[in-house]
């Protein structure tokens, strides 16, 4: 770990900020969030001992969430702020404590870069990646100008065995006004469409962080949206789902 003013650092000169403010000049009375859009890995973790292919997998970060997350903040001329680094390094849609918000094991592949982890090193992730995220996230809400705050992910078509068949879904648990608001715009559109609500899991303090802290504590309409990963994996996909959600978006808005 580097030193700086004797102090031990994660981050060096040749990473990233962990915040990526995309349109931060937005107008719109939306805020759009990406907890896992990046893979970037800190050069001091060498890469988590991991293969670039095993990055590249759902638990490196959110596919196609990021390009996502960008098209529908350009259709709606919205502020997004993304995170930059591998949920792998910090899950930061996680309580720091969780027991997989560093995880050494994740879809049965092992990350030797999470092993035996010391306190202090779990610190330099919470105090230089996290918590920046997140304080930029809260300074945003508490500008009050905004009206909703989304947070966009997705999630594998298959778990294990078992197939899930929404190709979108959303998670929520005080606020269920406003998922169910957007849902029933996208089936005006799609009326076939199977959409998950509370699905592929559900919202607990334990394991999640946008809702509960920012959503809720906030007292502000939100929701957490999933896509299905194999919908938006290329831009057409992105396109149509950007599309699809602005449009929802915009007639909540509007009501």
């Amino acid at each position: 770990m580097q030193q700086q003013n004797g102090l031990q650092r994660l981050l060096g000169g040749a990473d990233p900020d962990p915040i990526d403010f995309f349109n931060p000049h937005g107008q719109a009375d939306v805020l759009l969030v990406c907890e896992h859009a990046g893979q970037y890995i800190p050069q001091r973790l060498e890469g988590l001992g991991l293969k670039k292919a095993d990055l590249d997998k759902h638990i490196g970060w959110d596919i196609g969430a990021a390009a996502l997350t960008k098209a529908l903040a350009t259709r709606l001329n919205a502020p997004a702020i993304l995170q930059r680094y591998s949920r792998l390094v910090i899950d930061c849609n996680r309580p720091p404590n969780a027991p997989d918000a560093m995880p050494e094991m994740a879809d049965n592949i092992l990350i030797p870069g999470n092993k035996n982890l010391s306190p202090i090193e779990e610190k330099l992730r919470v105090e230089e990646i996290f918590w920046p995220f997140h304080h930029e996230v809260d300074q945003a809400i508490g500008s009050k100008q905004f009206r909703l705050v989304l947070s966009i992910h997705s999630f594998n078509p298959v778990l294990g065995a078992v197939p899930r068949p929404w190709p979108l879904a959303f998670l929520f648990r005080g606020d269920a006004q406003t998922p169910e608001k957007l849902a029933a715009a996208i089936s005006k559109d799609q009326p076939n469409i199977s959409i998950g609500m509370n699905q592929p899991y559900q919202i607990d303090d334990e394991s999640d962080w946008f809702v509960p802290r920012h959503g809720e504590l906030n007292n502000i309409p939100h929701s957490l949206i999933e896509v299905r990963n194999d919908q938006i994996s290329d831009k057409i996909g992105q396109n149509f789902w950007a599309d699809q959600l602005a449009h929802a978006v915009t007639q909540l808005m509007e009501d």
